[in-house]
């Protein structure tokens, strides 16, 4: 598993976006397309059902080098010896925590990554400890609706602002990436620009390829 601030493109299983295709197939192809990390996101299926496509994704990225992430269920990630644990922020400080290690283990037996949508709520997460952050909805985007983009000016603040790794998210594609990366994104999340691609493994490799293009 790459270091986290050395990973550029993150992308997702996604249940909402399979459109036919098994998640092993797709979390095949991310990782053939050269992903840095995969996270497993499936709103509407029941914890057991998570536990599952999660312990028939974990060899998959573990064969590759590549780090899976489990998103909302940390007791699942922990369970199944996930690298990776994703927070929103209601999932996070709502549910009474204040500090990773009451996710992460102490000692730390995985990483945490929390939501932010806004500068005050990326300075609340600093206190919290996480392993790194991600940053949007850049963009309006169909995986977060109801969400208003917090625009450029956010990436721009956290450029400026942020140490620990840092992803852009939401309604990132390859016609606006470049408009992400001279804003001072350098690692992004991409969710339905590759998962609606006819070819995914092409699709994380045309994005990696622009990013290779700014340097760290």
């Amino acid at each position: 598993m790459k270091p986290l601030a050395a990973c550029r493109l993150y992308t997702f299983v996604d249940a909402a976006y399979l459109n036919g295709r098994s998640p092993a197939e797709m979390a095949q192809q991310l990782c053939d397309g050269g992903s840095d990390l995969i996270q497993l996101r499936a709103k509407n299926a029941s914890p057991d059902e998570i536990q599952r496509l999660a312990e028939t994704l974990l060899p998959i990225t573990e064969r590759a080098g590549i780090a899976l992430v489990i998103n909302d269920h940390p007791k699942i990630a922990l369970r199944v010896g996930a690298p990776i644990c994703h927070l929103g922020q209601e999932d996070f400080f709502e549910a009474g925590y204040t500090v990773a290690a009451q996710v992460t283990g102490c000692p730390k037996q995985m990483l945490l990554g929390l939501s932010t949508h806004a500068p005050e709520q990326a300075l609340r997460a600093l206190r919290a400890s996480p392993d790194y952050l991600a940053i949007g909805p850049i963009y309006p985007t169909p995986t977060k609706p109801g969400r208003p983009a917090v625009t450029l000016e956010y990436v721009r603040w956290a450029a400026a602002h942020l140490r620990l790794p840092w992803f852009a998210i939401g309604g990132i594609t390859l016609d606006n990436l470049d408009a992400v990366l001279d804003a001072g994104a350098r690692r992004i999340c991409v969710v339905s620009a590759i998962l609606n691609a006819p070819n995914l493994a092409k699709a994380c490799q045309q994005f990696q390829a622009r990013l290779a293009s700014v340097p760290l």
